[in-house]
């Protein structure tokens, strides 16, 4: 395994991170209080590939290889301080992208993947309700079909993009007595007779990532926008998992490199009985957590990239990837707040935001809990 990035991966890296600090951070703490969705950034962000990284050239993607993407999210991460930009792409492209360069028919793909990579649509994933998180065994959504359409109706909550949304990848189950193994995928578009979705959902943090609910009373589908066969919608929710597992904390490295960075400085430049505070031992072992974290952090996900060069199961290191990647995003944040002391309280440095996003991950793509139950069964306990 080599642990190096190729000079091009590198100078991909660097250019995203540079048009990141530029384009996306201002007005940040602003659009964090409204909160709002920056679609232009999105747009523009397509002038990097950003939208399309997994999706295949033809397309209109960047069609880049698992490591190159890990470190292309990297480099978002560690120029963009909106985390919730960087975890609506993240929801866009795992959630709707590459299911769509997976599992859909060429006719599908030629139909929605320019407009997805190209920036113009935001893609969402609508798989959570209110008694299905985790339990995927316990969606209700319904889809009956009707001569050569489709007709789903359900609610869906906590749906990260769907109030930007222009492209739904639905979860419906046509034989709820099989559970999830009668689960089917549709792509439903945005203004489809009987789809209705709500303004917006309030968070604690990622305020810039929109989330809302849909409601489908009576959506009709055509049978073409059916992704994969039917019943396929569980092997395709857990090739979503799978990948999204591993590469959306990909940011996070960024952003906690960022992190670690101005925490040094400060810590070099913000005195206290006559010495840098860096100088007290207290401080420097902190700085040292947050080191070690970030390149465990980062171990992972390559490795991880690294793995998903080629087709395989790795639903066990996805799991792993998430679960230790989230909980030191974590902790890194509240060493940086303990640093900063109380300026680090003050919504004007930006430091208690992320502490606030940070804390989403423990739950978005699973909860930690969820996560290690996943390893645990893999070690055929």
């Amino acid at each position: 395994m080599e642990f190096s990035l190729t000079p091009e991966q590198t100078e991909r890296q660097q250019r995203i991170t540079g048009w990141a600090e530029r384009s996306l951070n201002h007005d940040l703490a602003a659009r964090d209080r409204a909160p709002t969705f920056n679609r232009d950034g999105w747009r523009a962000s397509a002038t990097l590939g950003l939208p399309g990284l997994v999706a295949p050239s033809r397309h209109g993607g960047a069609e880049l290889d698992p490591v190159s993407t890990m470190a292309a999210l990297e480099g978002l991460g560690r120029g963009s301080r909106d985390n919730g930009f960087n975890f609506a792409l993240n929801a866009h492209l795992w959630g709707c992208v590459h299911p769509l360069v997976a599992f859909g028919s060429e006719q599908q793909k030629l139909a929605y993947l320019p407009r997805l990579a190209g920036g113009e649509w935001v893609g969402a994933l609508a798989a959570t309700e209110r008694e299905a998180g985790s339990d995927v065994f316990s969606l209700r959504t319904h889809a009956a079909k009707r001569d050569n359409a489709y007709v789903l109706t359900g609610d869906k909550t906590m749906i990260t993009n769907a109030p930007v949304a222009d492209l739904f990848l639905v979860l419906a189950t046509l034989d709820p007595k099989r559970g999830a193994f009668g689960l089917s995928a549709f792509l439903v578009e945005r203004g489809t007779p009987g789809l209705r979705v709500s303004e917006g959902i309030d968070k604690m943090g990622l305020s810039t990532a929109a989330m809302g609910a849909l409601v489908l009373d009576g959506c009709v589908v055509p049978a073409r926008n059916r992704l994969g066969q039917e019943g396929a919608g569980l092997a395709i929710f857990n090739h979503i998992m799978d990948w999204e597992r591993g590469f959306i904390m990909g940011f996070a490295a960024g952003a906690m490199a960022r992190q670690l960075e101005a925490c040094v400085a400060h810590a070099r430049q913000r005195r206290q009985f006559d010495q840098p505070i860096g100088q007290f031992q207290a401080v420097a072992d902190r700085l040292v957590e947050m080191r070690l974290r970030l390149e465990t952090s980062r171990l992972l996900l390559y490795r991880f990239a690294w793995l998903k060069r080629e087709p395989r199961a790795t639903l066990a290191e996805a799991a792993m990837t998430k679960l230790v990647v989230s909980e030191a995003w974590v902790r890194s944040c509240e060493d940086a707040m303990r640093i900063h002391g109380g300026y680090g309280y003050l919504t004007e440095t930006g430091v208690e935001r992320d502490l606030r996003d940070a804390l989403g991950s423990l739950y978005y793509s699973g909860t930690a809990e969820m996560q290690r139950r996943i390893i645990a069964r893999w070690l055929e306990l």
